[in-house]
């Protein structure tokens, strides 16, 4: 009633079709490169220097600080709901536990 259909794949034939070569009419040695220059130690890298403003420290500094009271107030929301749910599941067991050591004293 409810079969998977595989799909069936088309069965190889053998045939391999060959790429075609082509003759290399004459093989041509390329030049070397000139040497560079030397470079200086106190040369600029092709890497961009970041220079932050004080407009943009204070805002990297104020986005840092929401991220970790957002990550912190997540962290112990979730503790508090586990801290919650042992407390009600507690709760149940002592409640549990009394209703049937009260049918065992009345027999």
């Amino acid at each position: 009633m409810l079969r998977p259909k595989i799909p069936t794949n088309p069965t190889p034939t053998g045939t391999v079709m060959p790429l075609p070569v082509e003759p290399v009419v004459g093989v041509v040695q390329p030049t070397p490169a000139p040497a560079p220059a030397p470079v200086p130690m106190a040369a600029t890298s092709s890497r961009p220097v970041v220079q932050l403003t004080p407009g943009a420290l204070i805002a990297l500094v104020g986005s840092g600080t929401a991220v970790v009271l957002v990550v912190g107030t997540v962290l112990v929301s979730m503790l508090l709901a586990v801290a919650v749910t042992a407390a009600s599941v507690a709760v149940c067991a002592v409640v549990l536990r009394s209703m049937l050591n009260g049918q065992h004293k009345h027999r």
